[in-house]
C-alpha cells in the first residue's frame, strides 16, 4: 500500500497529545485503545490545514504516575528468576517498557505533522497494541502479588524520544529500528527463562509481544525508508550518521536475525548485523 496524499490528522493528533499527557495509567491504556477503535471506525476527523508542531503542552510530557520511582539504569534492582519477587521485578520491568512504548507511539502521532494519513494510523495501532501488552503484563504482575509501581525503573527509552523530538527521520531510525528492535533480540531468551521456571502464562504473553513487536519495528522501517526516499538519503549511511549524532546505544549481538528480517531490515543490514554479532 502506497501512502496517500499528505494530510495532517488534527483531531487525532490533538487527542493523542491529551493521552500522552494523561498521568493515570489505567485511563491512558483504556483511552488509547478506545481512540484506535474510533480511528478504525472512521470516527476521527482529519484536518489537512492545521499543524501542531509548535503546540506547547500544558502538562509534563509524558504524563506518568508518581510511581515507579525512576532511577539510573545501573540502580535498577537485580531480578533473580528463582524467586517470585525476582520474577515479579522482571515482569515489572517489561511492563514499564510497554508503558513507555505507549507514550512513544502517541508522541509520534501528535508531534510530527504533514505526514501521510497512514503514518498516524500506523502509530496509533502501535500505541493500542502496546497498551494491550502493558495490560497483560500488569495483570500477570498482580497474580504474583505486586502492582505496577512497586519496583524502581529507568527512563532511557524516553530519553531518545527527547533527543529526536525535532527530527522525524532520526525518531524513526533510533526508536523503533534501534531501541525497540533490541526487544526482538532479547525477548526469546527472556521467554525461555520464564518458561524454564514454570511461568508459562508470562511466556505466552511474551509470545504475543514478540509477534506484535515485529510489526512495530516493520512500521518504523517502512517510514524511515519512506522519509529517506523523500529526502534523497541512503538509509544505511544516514542511519550510521544519526546513531553517532544522537549517541544511540551500540548494537551488540546476539541478534534475532529472523525476526529482524521479518520486520523489514534489508539484506545489507542483516549481513552487517550478522557480521557484528559474531
Amino acid at each position: 500500500m502506497n501512502p496517500s496524499p499528505t494530510t495532517d490528522a488534527r483531531e487525532l493528533r490533538t487527542v493523542a497529545l491529551t493521552l500522552l499527557c494523561e498521568a493515570d495509567v489505567e485511563r491512558k491504556v483504556a483511552l488509547t485503545r478506545d481512540l484506535h477503535a474510533q480511528w478504525l471506525a472512521q470516527g476521527i476527523d482529519v484536518d489537512p490545514s492545521s499543524s501542531l508542531s509548535s503546540l506547547s503542552p500544558q502538562a509534563p510530557l509524558p504524563g506518568r504516575p508518581p510511581r515507579p520511582l525512576l532511577v539510573p539504569p545501573r540502580e535498577v534492582g537485580k531480578r533473580a528468576m528463582t524467586t517470585v519477587e525476582g520474577r515479579a521485578a522482571l515482569i515489572h520491568a517489561l511492563a514499564h517498557i510497554e508503558f513507555n512504548a505507549i507514550n512513544l507511539a502517541l508522541d509520534a502521532v501528535w508531534r510530527f505533522g504533514a505526514m501521510p494519513r497512514e503514518f498516524y494510523g500506523d502509530w496509533l495501532q502501535v500505541a493500542a497494541e502496546e497498551a494491550l501488552h502493558f495490560s497483560l503484563l500488569a495483570a500477570h504482575l498482580r497474580t504474583l502479588g505486586f502492582a505496577y509501581g512497586d519496583f524502581s525503573a529507568h527512563g532511557s527509552l524516553w530519553e531518545m524520544a527527547e533527543k529526536t523530538a525535532s527530527d522525524i527521520t532520526a525518531r524513526m531510525a533510533l526508536v523503533p529500528r534501534t531501541l525497540e528492535a533490541r526487544g526482538l533480540d532479547a525477548t526469546p531468551a527472556v521467554r525461555a527463562k520464564l518458561a524454564q521456571v514454570g511461568d508459562h502464562d508470562a511466556a505466552a504473553i511474551l509470545d504475543i509481544i514478540l509477534r506484535d513487536e515485529v510489526g512495530h519495528v516493520a512500521i518504523g522501517n517502512r517510514w524511515y525508508r519512506w522519509l529517506c526516499e523523500r529526502d534523497g538519503h541512503d538509509p544505511v549511511a544516514l542511519y550510521a550518521e544519526l546513531s553517532v549524532r544522537h549517541k544511540a546505544p551500540l548494537l551488540r549481538g546476539p541478534f534475532n536475525l529472523d525476526a529482524r528480517r521479518a520486520a523489514g531490515f534489508s539484506d545489507e543490514e542483516i549481513a552487517m548485523l550478522a557480521a557484528a554479532g559474531v
